[in-house]
């Protein structure tokens, strides 16, 4: 009989465990004194504290979402901007994914409600001026956790990672793409391993491994948020990893279908998912790609790189995908490489990041267990190029044209 691993034998880090479990109920970060006082009188008795509700500029209430952590409710006010929808969209990076938004604001305008509840995933958005009575009768419901059943709670973005031949670098991407997206733009960011048996990631980070990843993808049915949140391994408050080690002698059990329901699961908790995909087309892969909202293929600048990125560029997308792979070139000026110009002759497209081949900066950040885009170089530039191709990508997923700032408001 197999044997469930006991969850506290799985206990997280300190800090791993207070960026998790312990969220206020609320927070509101309002503009002026009368919108504060009718927040008080309407949901007094719900403050966890007497800062649950408190007045901020633009930049203190952005300070604050960086710094502190998320309760389940955030109320922003937005009243007195020119643009409240670019305002929400510089907030949402900084709001973690699951967290339920109540907007207030001076906007009376029908379209703007609409955008704010239909396409930004805001529950609830009031226009001023407020009272007691709309505040208590809208806001308290979602607080106390009864909104309507039906409503749609944003969740995160799957990014792939594949490495068209084995050896071009793409775990060292996938880690450097997590790390930054986690600490460079402070998105709650987890790096999932998909390779169970030989995956590096947990070894590149000095991070170990548990049984977390296996037992969630053979036992779907026994796994909830604890649980993959005691699994995974604290990077930093931002970027976690779930990955695996297991024998090579081991047989699997994993069902395809298996690692959908896990991503599901996961896309509740971090704004990015990056997965790791071996190259290999198993059915077990196969689900990672087609779920992807972006792909991106890491390749060098050998023949068959190039023939083999050719093929994976060739395949279907899936149907969260709203443009083709993005190409990372890697390894440029490498002894025995194509020169960039031929593999874009090659190719019939230029690779949207180019990484130089800097291999003294990689051995010592894998030796040390830390990602190179900590430092300075070729790589952390290269890291931000590809970040922000991820953006852009995953901005106008299933949106009309003209709404690529609206799309990528929490999440959505």
């Amino acid at each position: 009989m197999t044997v469930i691993p006991n969850l506290a034998a799985m206990a997280p880090s300190p800090e791993h465990d207070a960026g998790r479990s312990d969220r206020s109920r609320f927070r509101a970060f309002v503009r002026d004194k009368a919108t504060e006082a009718i927040l008080r009188d309407a949901l007094g008795d719900l403050m966890p504290d007497e800062t649950a509700i408190r007045r901020a500029d633009l930049v203190a209430t952005r300070q604050a979402l960086q710094r502190d952590l998320a309760p389940n409710v955030l109320i922003l006010d937005v009243s007195g901007e020119d643009h409240p929808l670019r305002v929400l969209d510089d907030l949402a990076q900084f709001v973690e994914p699951g967290v339920r938004v109540l907007v207030i604001g001076d906007t009376q305008d029908m379209e703007f409600y609409r955008q704010a509840i239909r396409s930004l995933g805001v529950l609830e958005y009031l226009a001023k001026p407020l009272n007691r009575e709309t505040v208590a009768r809208h806001f308290r419901p979602v607080i106390i956790g009864r909104d309507p059943a039906d409503l749609q709670i944003r969740t995160g973005r799957i990014i792939t990672v594949t490495g068209v031949r084995g050896g071009v670098g793409a775990t060292t991407m996938a880690i450097n793409l997590a790390s930054h997206l986690g600490e460079a733009t402070r998105r709650h960011t987890l790096l999932l391993d998909a390779d169970l048996h030989g995956g590096t990631s947990a070894l590149m980070l000095s991070v170990e491994t548990a049984d977390a990843l296996r037992t969630a993808l053979e036992y779907p049915d026994r796994v909830d948020e604890v649980f993959l949140q005691r699994g995974a391994r604290s990077v930093s408050d931002r970027l976690q990893v779930l990955c695996a080690e297991e024998a090579l002698d081991r047989p699997s059990m994993i069902r395809p279908e298996s690692a959908a329901e896990l991503l599901d699961l996961l896309r509740k908790h971090y704004h990015f998912i990056i997965v790791d995909v071996p190259r290999f087309i198993t059915p077990f892969n196969r689900v990672f790609l087609d779920a992807a909202h972006q792909r991106v293929l890491v390749m060098d600048g050998s023949l068959g790189s190039i023939r083999d990125t050719l093929r994976f560029l060739a395949m279907p997308a899936g149907a969260a995908q709203s443009r083709p792979p993005i190409v990372v070139l890697n390894h440029e000026g490498y002894t025995g490489m194509l020169p960039r110009k031929q593999v874009i002759a090659a190719l019939g497209q230029t690779p949207e990041v180019v990484v130089p081949h800097a291999p003294k900066s990689l051995i010592r950040a894998a030796t040390i267990g830390k990602p190179a885009t900590r430092g300075r170089g070729p790589l952390r530039n290269a890291m931000v190029s590809l970040a922000q191709e991820i953006t852009v990508a995953v901005s106008t997923h299933h949106e009309p044209k003209g709404r690529s700032v609206i799309a990528r408001l929490l999440g959505r």
